[in-house]
């Protein structure tokens, strides 16, 4: 049996899919913002950080994984909490444009989650497709918003899975600290 190591791998956050899809909608939020929100506005700059929080403390997160899974925890959780806030701003965004918020079963949420859109260039096309389709009354600032809104709810949904497999390993393996005892006690034993 392989020895435990003390320091595990860890910083693998790129390969995360809840850090895939959170700068795809941090770089939508800042398109959105430039185009939709005043320059001057507190709003703008709240939306923009924590859209950037989302993504920064997954990545943190992660790196800090090897020595703390409490500190791994924490900022995941943060990054969830920051992307909540950032889906409520649309949210106010749209009630305040009396315009119409979609629900998650909507067809055109499902629509541009099967795109699997990679960058924020492919998200306005979705955008304009939508809106030039004729099928949907709403203006471009209403779909930009519900767009960003569909891919925070599936950052959100990924991260509350993520946070939930980091809670069970705490449990079963416990932290750094349990981690040091077991790999001192394998090391006195041989």
């Amino acid at each position: 049996m392989k020895p435990e190591s003390l320091i595990p791998k860890h910083g693998g956050f790129r390969n995360l899919k809840s850090f895939q899809v959170a700068p795809l909608a941090y770089d939508v939020t800042v398109r959105f913002c430039d185009r939709y929100i005043d320059k001057r506005s507190r709003t703008r700059d709240q939306m923009v950080q924590a859209a950037r929080s989302g993504v920064q403390n997954i990545a943190e997160g992660s790196q800090a994984s090897g020595t703390s899974r409490k500190i791994e925890l924490k900022l995941t959780n943060i990054a969830r909490a920051s992307l909540e806030e950032l889906k409520l701003d649309y949210e106010d965004f749209l009630r305040r444009r009396n315009s119409a918020q979609w629900p998650a079963h909507d067809p055109r949420c499902r629509a541009l989650i099967a795109r699997r859109c990679t960058t924020a260039a492919e998200v306005s096309d979705w955008v304009r497709e939508v809106h030039d389709s004729g099928l949907q009354n709403g203006t471009y600032a209403e779909i930009a918003a519900n767009a960003a809104r569909t891919l925070i709810v599936v950052a959100c949904s990924l991260l509350d899975r993520q946070i939930a497999a980091q809670a069970k390993a705490f449990e079963k393996e416990g932290g750094f600290t349990e981690r040091m005892y077991r790999v001192r006690r394998q090391n006195r034993g041989r």
